[in-house]
């Protein structure tokens, strides 16, 4: 027994499973996985429902009308903007404070930082240019000792300057996070040997993107690890400050 479709959601169907091909991977690359799914379910029902011979076996119109709906809308309804990023960085520590990077008094030591990074976007204000994000780190420091570190912040991200047009430009600082190293760097100890494998966490990033490809970002990062004045501990000893260089890609 043939299935009694109606014409227009055979249509509907029809037109968009056709493009699925198309928008799929372009989904994929911009991030918009919710995008994608919703075709994808509303595609498989589409084959479920007109294989099926039984006529007993009827999904409910508002269902159909719904899935429809999700096939033909842009994947712009979805998400318009890029919320997940994923990355590398690299650079040397340096003994003075964090921004000092640039201090002619500044000596850089032969210790080095390389690491991974990732974030999400969780929130967008309405009418600024100011996002929050959660970012997070795994990286490898060697050179005058080796050790791990792992990181988490929540970010605030401003993407609005006036030279945007000509390079995209945006400011991410993270006053407040967490680092972890499972054992204590000897430049982290304090005049009696001491210090702590658990620190506060500060990022400040510049990041440069061209503006028709803002999916690709260098960024210049100060990566510090915080004792707050001595406020987590009295060792008497600054936590690591790196600055370095790295590659970011959103999706």
């Amino acid at each position: 027994m043939k299935s009694k479709i109606p014409s227009p959601l055979i249509r509907t169907c029809t037109v968009s499973a056709s493009a699925i091909t198309n928008i799929f991977p372009q989904k994929i690359r911009s991030g918009c996985f919710k995008a994608t799914c919703c075709r994808v379910a509303a595609l498989l029902l589409f084959k479920k429902y007109a294989k099926n011979d039984r006529p007993q076996w009827r999904p409910k119109r508002f269902d159909f009308m719904i899935l429809s709906v999700s096939l033909t809308l842009p994947g712009g309804v979805y998400c318009n903007e890029l919320d997940w990023s994923v990355g590398g960085y690299g650079g040397q520590y340096y003994d003075t404070e964090p921004g000092a990077f640039a201090n002619p008094k500044s000596n850089y030591l032969n210790q080095y930082l390389v690491a991974i990074t990732a974030s999400k976007s969780i929130w967008r204000a309405d009418k600024l240019p100011l996002a929050l994000e959660i970012d997070g780190m795994v990286g490898y420091q060697f050179g005058i000792t080796s050790l791990y570190e792992i990181a988490v912040a929540p970010v605030l991200r401003w993407s609005s300057f006036p030279w945007n047009e000509t390079l995209q430009t945006d400011f991410r600082f993270a006053p407040v996070g967490i680092s972890y190293t499972p054992s204590i760097s000897p430049l982290e100890r304090g005049p009696h040997g001491k210090g702590s494998p658990t620190l506060n966490y500060i990022i400040a990033e510049l990041g440069f993107s061209l503006p028709q490809n803002k999916s690709e970002m260098i960024f210049f990062r100060l990566h510090h690890r915080s004792a707050f004045n001595d406020a987590l501990n009295d060792y008497g000893a600054n936590g690591e400050d790196f600055f370095t260089i790295g590659y970011r890609q959103y999706y």
